[in-house]
């Protein structure tokens, strides 16, 4: 319902424009987990009083083990993801899943290009983009990630390092609709250590400039841009209170109860 949608005001380009951004909410439970603790996590998924999906969108990232055992369990309204897909259609690949096989199980979404796969096995700005553009083309939505390593930081090319990402996907993507863009500063996953909310805005607000001047004002307004980085319950709201940040993808606190506190940070986007 209208009266449900979320409405923002952005400023692209110097005008100001209304554009409808459904909040997004991403748990990635990345290699973690046993079946007693999926089933734990998914009742209480299951059982928490969050916003409708009309005005946001809660997709689970469990292990690829357990991707067919929480698509069955979980409530309608959320969606799930996988962590990654091959970057072609499957065969000789030993270890690998295909988009297809995501396709054929149910899967929805996938996540792409996460700073862990970048720097732990040597994924390439360029590899991430055609996974994006295959898994795209295969009917899937993805989760691109972008973010700065530390030291990126501290020597002031973070901007830089994550338009050279975002651009390398831009190369091979031609539909946004199915995009949802991952800021995740590197040296704030796993830290405890988290983008202050002027910090997160900045980037925020620089890659929706960077989407207007190198890909298009409609694709700038309606992409949606979340935060990843040490996101917990107590931090939450103050960070999605931003007007360029439009959800989370994250990681430890999507296994804790604190995440429905997460989901429910959507809510600040409504009394803005």
């Amino acid at each position: 319902k209208e009266s449900a949608a979320l409405f923002l005001l952005v400023r692209v380009g110097g005008e100001n424009t209304t554009m409808t951004r459904k909040f997004f909410v991403g748990g990635n439970w990345k290699c973690n987990g046993t079946i007693e603790d999926v089933k734990k996590i998914v009742t209480l998924l299951n059982e928490a009083e969050v916003p409708s999906e009309d005005i946001v969108d809660v997709v689970i990232s469990p292990p690829f083990l357990f991707l067919p055992l929480v698509k069955s369990l979980l409530r309608s309204d959320f969606q799930v993801a996988a962590q990654n897909c091959w970057v072609r259609k499957g065969g000789a690949c030993t270890g690998e899943i295909s988009a297809e096989m995501l396709i054929n199980v149910g899967v929805e979404w996938v996540i792409l290009g996460h700073s862990e796969r970048r720097r732990l096995l040597g994924e390439s700005n360029e590899f991430v983009a055609d996974k994006v553009a295959y898994a795209l083309s295969r009917g899937l939505k993805v989760i691109a990630c972008v973010g700065e390593t530390l030291e990126q930081r501290e020597s002031g090319s973070t901007l830089a390092v994550v338009a050279k990402q975002t651009e390398a996907i831009a190369d091979k993507v031609s539909n946004w609709h199915s995009v949802v863009l991952a800021y995740e500063p590197v040296w704030a996953i796993g830290t405890g250590k988290v983008a202050t909310p002027e910090q997160a805005q900045e980037v925020h607000s620089e890659l929706r400039k960077w989407l207007q001047d190198n890909v298009g004002s409609q694709v700038a307004s309606s992409t949606r841009i979340i935060y990843g980085g040490s996101v917990n319950g107590a931090n939450c709201r103050e960070l999605a209170a931003q007007p360029d940040v439009d959800g989370f993808l994250v990681g430890g606190a999507s296994l804790k109860p604190e995440f429905i506190d997460i989901i429910k940070s959507s809510e600040t986007k409504l009394s803005a």
